[in-house]
């Protein structure tokens, strides 16, 4: 089954010009599944997180081998309450699911984004396209072109350290 996400995706780049390569696989949960799925090195994929920064919901955008590190955010944003968006908040404002959620504004999704430079080490990004079954990989460029991101700042750490991540309602 297609998802109405998805289909904006495919719409989307196909007027934008954009050379993407979709991917059908067996559901996928974590960022490990998902690159296995797609035949991807792990740092390729892009984790797109919905976070509740003070009263205001934004998209984060970082490499799939990277942890995000709350701390970095309060400090850039200068917010002071920082959590992530519960699965019924992400699902009501997008009507999506965790490990769906592409790394898209808008026309895509309503929220400010912002990119962790770590998406950046790479030629190409691959991510989950609305559903859990199915990925797109792009070259970075267009992704670039296309995201328009908010904001270009450092907000995660090495996967092997550990990150502050802070619930707070």
């Amino acid at each position: 089954m297609t998802n109405a996400t998805l289909l904006e995706l495919r719409g989307w780049f196909t007027r934008e010009s954009v050379q993407f390569r979709e991917i059908e696989h067996e559901p996928t949960h974590t960022s490990e599944e998902s690159a296995r799925a797609r035949g991807e090195e792990l740092k390729v994929g892009g984790k797109a997180i919905l976070m509740k920064t003070d009263d205001v919901f934004r998209l984060f955008v970082l490499s799939a081998v990277r942890k995000l590190d709350s701390t970095a955010i309060k400090k850039h944003l200068q917010v002071k309450k920082l959590r992530f968006a519960s699965r019924d908040e992400l699902f009501s404002m997008t009507t999506l699911f965790p490990g769906a959620v592409p790394p898209f504004s808008s026309p895509i999704l309503p929220f400010e984004l912002y990119l962790d430079p770590s998406v950046l080490a790479n030629d190409r990004i691959a991510f989950n396209a609305g559903t859990w079954t199915n990925s797109i990989v792009m070259p970075i460029e267009d992704y670039l072109r296309l995201a328009k991101p908010h904001g270009i700042f450092c907000f995660t750490v090495d996967e092997g350290k550990s990150a502050t991540i802070q619930q707070e309602v």
